[in-house]
């Protein structure tokens, strides 16, 4: 692994948590990589501080406000998050000298909503993460709540250029180096969009025949906006797969460096997690899971050969979703409900 390090601010003298954002290990997966015959690598984003991928946007963005004087000292960062983002926020914040204000929906993890508090946030639950247009959703409750309360920044990962360019300058070029620029396909789950469409951007402009591939659950609207540009006339229910797949079209979302979405059940993804942990003995978080998923689903539509290179993008740890997808009493099969 490399010892060069992609982060701001790197002539900091002080030991800092976020100066420890960025430079993740990346691994070749032998279990995937025998199943598939080709060369399956996992991007470990769970070595960042914050035991997530989104310690990178989160980073960028607060320096972004604080750097273009929308916040003054002492001020509160405020968030929509499905926890992760949220986390690395509140985190960097509070060392910073910050407060944050996160607004998570009922859906997430408890694991998640503890680890918020762990680090100073203060947490409210909302019925949905829809977007602005609902008036019981994080991101409008996020909104509404920075422009009433004074010194308060709304980050809105889901609209902030910064998300994509913290993937552009440093995930991108650190699998590019990790890799000696061996990728043709890289995958990752979308929620945001930015981690693809920084990523995707990056290696698009290296080489235009790499596929960038990204995973939603069933009932997302990103892969019908991905063929048709619109958005579909009827709606089905999302299946909750946290922290990816929207019911909107998120701004910090780029298409045009997207090839392809696939869709996966919440089921398959719960399976994916569970057969994983017993042959490898590793959590994955619950987008990895959903990846895994895809590629055993849509193995047909993959036609991976054996000199590809393909990268897998784990943004967290499973350790956040024991209750959700690792506890004794969650069943996850083909024959059966999940019990939770």
């Amino acid at each position: 692994m490399s010892s060069k390090r992609y982060i701001l601010n790197k002539k900091r003298k002080n030991i800092l948590t976020r100066n420890f954002i960025g430079n993740t290990p990346i691994r070749r997966c032998d279990y995937l990589s025998s199943i598939y015959n080709t060369n399956i690598f996992i991007k470990e984003e769970f070595h960042n501080p914050g035991m997530s991928s989104k310690d990178r946007p989160a980073l960028f963005m607060i320096e972004d406000a604080i750097r273009k004087g929308k916040i003054k000292p002492g001020g509160t960062f405020v968030e929509a998050s499905s926890g992760n983002t949220g986390y690395g926020l509140a985190m960097i914040a509070k060392e910073m000298g910050y407060a944050a204000k996160i607004f998570v929906s009922k859906s997430c993890s408890l694991e998640k909503i503890e680890m918020l508090k762990s680090v100073g946030a203060k947490v409210e639950i909302c019925d949905n993460s829809n977007g602005l247009h609902d008036f019981y959703s994080t991101q409008f409750k996020a909104q509404s709540y920075a422009a009433n309360n004074l010194n308060s920044y709304f980050t809105n990962q889901y609209y902030n250029s910064s998300n994509i360019k913290a993937h552009y300058r440093t995930t991108a070029p650190e699998i590019w180096e990790q890799m000696k620029g061996k990728v043709t396909h890289f995958i990752a789950g979308i929620g945001t969009g930015g981690t693809i469409s920084g990523v995707g951007r990056f290696f698009k402009e290296k080489n235009r025949n790499i596929k960038i591939w990204g995973v939603e659950p069933v009932g997302s609207v990103l892969s019908h906006f991905l063929s048709h540009r619109t958005l579909p006339e009827e709606y089905i229910t999302i299946e909750p797969i946290e922290g990816i797949g929207r019911t909107f079209i998120p701004g910090a979302l780029d298409i045009n460096y997207v090839d392809k979405i696939f869709q996966i059940g919440l089921l398959d993804s719960k399976s994916a997690a569970q057969e994983y942990k017993n042959i490898t003995g590793f959590l994955v978080g619950f987008s990895s899971a959903a990846i895994i998923g895809t590629l055993k689903k849509h193995i047909n539509d993959l036609a991976f050969r054996p000199t590809d290179y393909v990268v897998l993008l784990f943004p967290d740890h499973g350790s956040r979703y024991l209750s959700k997808l690792y506890s004794k009493n969650c069943i996850a099969n083909e024959k059966s409900k999940i019990i939770c």
